[in-house]
């Protein structure tokens, strides 16, 4: 109701809200007020035998509905409902959730402060806290890495030995905290030529299948077009800029030719969100270590 840009729609639903009501009320009356035949048929006939008669309400059957209508206008004084007006006890669906919240972390503060206190590889050694990281994993990061963390097109597999910016306990912690914004920017200007030996080097140098002239030439556009600059003299990446290593076999779009000269042509835009405003320092602690222990259990 708080999104509410005017009183108009305030006052509408107010009045809504206030006329239904009031319509049971008055209907309620009308039958007490109608005069009725007990016993005396109307004349309406359904599925040949199915008579209706002109009898009353049961007394117990109305009270029933001067109940409801009492405890409607009980609860609208009390809760919200009608419009801005937030009730007596000035309950939200939001406050609750808050109380409920606040209620759960300081039950569970002493423990996050804990393992606050300790360092990330001593975390990921910690048996509990590695029940806890997982929790934390399958909750806000499987949807992207998967169940399992081997990740997807597109998204790393956090169980191999492959880092775009680094697996040390800090840079990994550094990468959930506050995210990443990886960029391949396009090369189109290259030409389709010049594209597709690029691409035969980059699969030269993980000793994929290849066009050893057109690798060759490659090679040398590898330095002219600047590649080196992000990728580094030797193609082993760099983890300052997130530009990943061409020389293993870890792939994040694919290592298909058609693949690798996409994205030459028009790059690639991957983010990985920040989560230390949402999650806070400790949940980020306790992830940091467990994505920690996944990629050590791989080795």
């Amino acid at each position: 109701m708080s999104d509410f840009v005017s009183q108009f729609w305030n006052l509408y639903v107010i009045v809504i809200v206030l006329v239904s009501v009031l319509g049971c009320w008055l209907f309620l009356l009308s039958q007490s007020k109608a005069t009725f035949t007990p016993g005396k048929a109307t004349g309406h006939v359904w599925d040949e035998t199915l008579e209706e008669y002109n009898n009353p309400l049961p007394k117990w059957w109305s009270w029933l509905f001067v109940i409801t209508v009492v405890f409607a206008l009980v609860y609208l004084a009390l809760y919200p409902g009608l419009g801005n007006f937030k009730g007596v006890l000035g309950w939200s669906s939001t406050g609750q959730h808050k109380a409920e919240v606040d209620k759960v972390d300081a039950a569970v503060k002493p423990l996050f402060d804990k393992y606050m206190a300790m360092d990330v590889k001593a975390v990921a050694g910690d048996k509990q806290a590695m029940e806890m990281g997982k929790r934390l994993y399958l909750t806000y990061c499987m949807q992207c890495h998967g169940a399992d963390a081997r990740g997807a097109k597109g998204f790393p597999n956090l169980t191999d030995s492959d880092w775009l910016y680094g697996g040390e306990p800090d840079q990994i912690k550094e990468t959930i905290a506050n995210g990443r914004m990886g960029v391949m920017p396009p090369h189109a200007q290259l030409g389709a030529d010049t594209i597709k030996d690029l691409a035969n080097y980059v699969r030269s140098l993980s000793g994929l299948p290849n066009d050893a002239v057109r690798a060759a030439k490659g090679k040398e556009a590898f330095t002219s077009a600047g590649c080196v600059g992000c990728h580094g003299p030797e193609a082993t990446g760099m983890h300052a800029l997130g530009a990943p290593n061409l020389t293993d076999k870890v792939w994040l779009y694919g290592s298909s030719e058609a693949t690798i000269i996409e994205t030459i042509t028009n790059g690639r835009q991957n983010q990985m969100p920040a989560w230390k405003e949402f999650l806070g320092d400790a949940k980020v602690h306790l992830l940091s270590a467990y994505v920690l222990s996944v990629g050590q259990a791989a080795k």
